[in-house]
């Protein structure tokens, strides 16, 4: 191959180890999440709710890395289930507040071993799991500002 195409060879690539870390990562969730009957994205909003117990629309979209658009559709299901309440807020309507509720508080217990459930399944040493952390929210701070 050409010298002028090497940046085209997948093996050069960064996203692409990223991009199939987080597609395995997710797969390995999966039956863990299943066990709680939420996908991902509902379990990653889950965690900042289980934290945060209220914030709006906006707020909780920064936290995730996700727009409304990509947002409104877990929100609704999170609140069919029952884990959390949308309202406009008082002081101003167009904003929307989330909050958890009494029952999505209570999924936190069963969610509470997903975390050490994960760290069975991806072999890092703790030390390098700190400088992965570390790493990647460095490369996504670096995109976002």
């Amino acid at each position: 191959m050409l010298e002028e195409y090497n940046a085209l060879k997948l093996e050069n690539q960064l996203c692409f180890p990223l991009y199939a870390c987080s597609k395995e990562v997710i797969k390995l969730y999966k039956p863990f999440l299943d066990d709680i009957d939420l996908t991902y994205t509902q379990y990653i909003t889950m965690m900042v709710m289980w934290e945060k117990k209220e914030l709006n629309v906006k707020e909780l979209g920064e936290c995730l890395y996700l727009d409304s658009g990509t947002l409104t559709p877990v929100l609704k299901k999170l609140e069919s289930k029952g884990y959390i309440s949308r309202m406009r807020s008082k002081e101003d309507e167009r904003t929307l507040l989330v909050s958890l509720t009494q029952q999505g508080e209570e999924l936190k217990r069963q969610a509470a071993k997903i975390p050490v459930q994960m760290g069975q399944c991806i072999k890092l040493e703790p030390e390098e799991a700190k400088e992965l952390y570390r790493l990647l929210y460095k490369v996504l701070d670096g995109m976002t500002k």
